[in-house]
């Protein structure tokens, strides 16, 4: 039993930044399921691929309108997040990483949510006989992908804070451009070019952190010392409450509700006004925080 407990937990990227659904769901299930997967030659971007397709389908799923499809595509995008969650316990299980992997788990969610705000908006467009609901659906699919690019940003982060290992995925412009000069071909440019982009929004909008992190590298290069590194967890961890809200769970719980509710368009108002004012007392207060460690360093 001891075994398979440090076999799940090296299975994860790490208990700090896992949120409660995902410790007592998501994660355990999606263990099992890349334990049975492991040796039968299935490689985590094949998963990842499939979670694309599942997902999407919560889209077509939304627009019908009754209670039944709801349920239907409240359990398609369930089994797609499980299978998000396959896809990296199972590299990590097997050692079989690359980097657009990576980026490719990143756009699966994407994608999703994008099929369901798409959904959503026809079928308000249809009932209300108003095609403005496509600018409410914009408008979210937009805040959607600033929200996930940031708490993306502050959870691998955090990893960084933990140990140069499990932070290696934390990566600034400068290392991305020089990667994708030396390394990367083909198709695969394309997707470092948005990765890059993606990169330098997150540096573009935390100020202070990036002040912070060049003035531990210009003392400390890689050895940040432990004790900092704790003080900074610490700190990290008492915002992730905030952050947990503007993930896949903190999403999903109202957006389930709502589509049971049948007042779907609630949700394009929850994504456009809640999340975002989250967002921005998040990045805020995550702001604050480097600047208190600035003042102490």
């Amino acid at each position: 039993m001891g075994e398979l407990n440090k076999e799940y937990e090296s299975s994860l990227k790490s208990i700090e930044t896992e949120n409660f659904i995902d410790r007592i769901f998501y994660r355990p299930v999606g263990f099992r399921i890349a334990r049975l997967l492991r040796g039968t030659g299935i490689t985590p971007n094949m998963v990842t691929i499939l979670s694309i397709f599942v997902g999407a389908a919560a889209g077509f799923f939304f627009y019908q309108g009754s209670l039944l499809y709801a349920v239907c595509g409240i359990s398609v995008l369930i089994l797609a997040n499980i299978l998000d969650c396959v896809d990296g316990q199972l590299a990590r299980l097997t050692g079989i990483k690359s980097e657009i992997g990576r980026i490719l788990d990143g756009v699966a969610g994407d994608i999703w949510f994008a099929c369901i705000y798409v959904g959503l908006a026809l079928r308000l467009s249809q009932l209300y006989d108003n095609y403005w609901f496509f600018a409410l659906a914009v408008l979210s699919g937009f805040s959607h992908l600033i929200q996930a690019n940031i708490t993306d940003y502050y959870k691998t982060l955090h990893l960084y804070f933990i140990s140069k290992e499990k932070g290696a995925e934390f990566q600034t412009p400068d290392q991305i451009k020089l990667h994708q000069e030396k390394s990367v071909q083909g198709i695969n440019k394309f997707f470092y070019f948005l990765y890059l982009w993606y990169t330098l929004f997150q540096v573009k909008v935390t100020p202070k952190l990036q002040q912070l992190l060049i003035r531990l590298h210009t003392r400390y290069g890689d050895d940040i010392p432990e004790d900092i590194r704790i003080a900074f967890r610490k700190k990290s961890c008492q915002l992730m409450p905030l952050i947990d809200m503007l993930t896949f769970n903190g999403r999903t719980i109202m957006m389930f509700l709502i589509v049971l509710s049948g007042y779907v368009w609630i949700y394009f108002l929850y994504e456009i006004i809640v999340l975002n004012l989250v967002l921005a007392i998040a990045m805020h207060k995550h702001e604050k925080m480097c600047t208190s460690f600035l003042n102490e360093l």
